[in-house]
């Protein structure tokens, strides 16, 4: 796990260190220029340091002492001089010019190996001055102290352009724009450099493979003891929404699975998986209200129900086994559209687990989607709430982010398959926020791993889930 904190926390944190600031500013620019080395920085290579007048440029002017120690050419492209004239940036800039680095007015860009980019920290709001812009085009790899200059750390938004770095290196923690909006794309490899602060509220936990278990068999195991998921979906025309999420829940651990289906769908619900159970429900190819109470009966031995795969839009039916259903209940997709609102979820005492996308959540809390928002519904409500998305995130009572995703998963059918990777791990006994992060997180690994093979396609995501279980 990795803490993700905001810009104000870390601000916080600086203010209430008992390390001096010219301390913490050492470490963290002694930090920058050890990712220099790293990027290939040494004796007689070309730097390029931009350095603001607070203290991200006080960071900066340190990285440039090491670095020129190193023999490295280091010039510094100061925007300003350093605030205050007894301020810890200001030291800095005066011992980098007794080391020897070249400090000059911030201009029009140099030839360079490295361009350090220190200009904005995490404070930054608004947009770049004019004169920044040229250096955006500079063609060497670009190092960033704690965010790339003109993107915002809080949210990941820029406002006009921002550098675009091939290394992040950050204090302490992670801030939220290193992983939400543009900052993914705005500020590679995120290095999170130790300088010495202690603690700290965090905003979001980062989910890491150590925080996503998988359980485990025991030897006298048998198809029933070792979870089952029932699926509730697949209507004409959308069966295979079904068979994925129910088929996918076995790939993942569940002992048993059955797709219960509307009765014209039966028939090929079971021609397209041999291992699932299916069990048909009236004679018509959509649910009706009237079978609500045959599929709570069918449904009432599984570990856990999935609604929505493949379901269509039935409010009633779905408002029915919402109220009806004792035990746990993951509503995805149609299950979804068909609530009207959060009402039937907030009379709801059984747990319950709901995986929107961004339009399913907005449709549903008549709000924008947004981990910021989607927080509020487990108070509201008591559900915990996995929003899907890059990232995705898993709220509850407490607030996980996962990365392990990627475009590839942007196709038809994985979020069912996520359904059923999430509906399997808690059928199997993990809590539910532990089995919806493990799911998600699992999920986006397996896309990842196929995407470097070939094209992710849902049917063969099921059996890349299946190899990492």
């Amino acid at each position: 796990m990795q803490l993700v904190i905001t810009p104000e926390e870390s601000g916080r944190l600086d203010a209430a260190s008992v390390e001096p600031v010219e301390v913490l500013m050492e470490r963290a620019g002694l930090g920058v220029a050890l990712a220099a080395v790293r990027m290939g920085v040494g004796y007689g290579s070309r730097v390029a340091v931009l350095a603001g007048a607070g203290n991200n440029g006080g960071d900066g002017y340190v990285a440039a002492r090491y670095l020129r120690q190193r023999g490295a050419q280091v010039r510094v492209h100061a925007l300003g001089s350093p605030r205050g004239d007894f301020s810890p940036a200001r030291l800095a800039s005066i011992r980098a010019a007794a080391a020897g680095v070249d400090v000059v007015d911030f201009g029009e860009p140099e030839p360079a190996d490295l361009v350090i980019d220190a200009l904005f920290g995490v404070g930054f709001r608004g947009s770049l001055p004019a004169g920044v812009a040229p250096w955006l085009e500079h063609p060497a790899p670009v190092l960033a102290v704690d965010v790339p200059s003109g993107l915002q750390a809080g949210s990941g938004v820029v406002v006009g352009r921002a550098f675009t770095a091939d290394v992040t290196v950050t204090f302490h923690a992670l801030k939220p724009g290193h992983l939400l909006g543009e900052g993914p794309e705005h500020c590679g490899f995120v290095e999170v450099v130790d300088i010495g602060l202690v603690g700290g509220v965090p905003e979001l936990q980062l989910c890491e493979a150590s925080d996503a278990p998988v359980p485990t068999r025991s030897r006298t195991a048998h198809k029933w003891s070792v979870g089952s998921v029932a699926v509730v979906g697949s209507a004409r025309g959308m069966v295979g929404a079904g068979v994925l999420a129910a088929r996918s829940s076995l790939y993942a651990g569940a002992g048993s699975a059955s797709l219960v289906s509307p009765g014209a769908t039966q028939a090929q619900a079971a021609a397209m998986s041999a291992g699932l159970l299916t069990h048909g429900v009236g004679d018509g190819d959509m649910f009706s209200a009237e079978d609500a109470a045959a599929v709570l009966d069918y449904c009432e031995r599984f570990d856990v129900m999935v609604l929505g795969p493949g379901l269509g839009v039935v409010p009633e039916f779905v408002h029915a086994l919402v109220a009806g259903r004792r035990g746990n209940l993951l509503i995805d997709a149609d299950g979804l559209n068909s609530l009207g609102g959060l009402v039937p979820l907030a009379e709801r005492d059984e747990p319950t687990l709901i995986t929107p996308h961004a339009g399913e959540y907005r449709r549903l809390a008549d709000e924008e989607a947004g981990y910021v928002s989607a927080r509020a519904l487990p108070e509201k409500t008591g559900i915990v709430v996995l929003l899907k998305g890059n990232p995705t995130f898993v709220l509850g009572s407490e607030q996980w982010v996962i990365t392990s995703g990627g475009p590839e998963l942007a196709t038809i059918g994985t979020g069912d398959v996520l359904s059923g990777v999430v509906a399997a791990l808690w059928a199997q006994g993990l809590d539910t926020e532990i089995a919806a992060r493990s799911g998600a997180f699992w999920h986006g690994v397996a896309g990842s791993r196929l995407a470097a093979l070939r094209t992710v396609t849902a049917e063969e995501l099921v059996y890349a889930v299946g190899e990492l279980s």
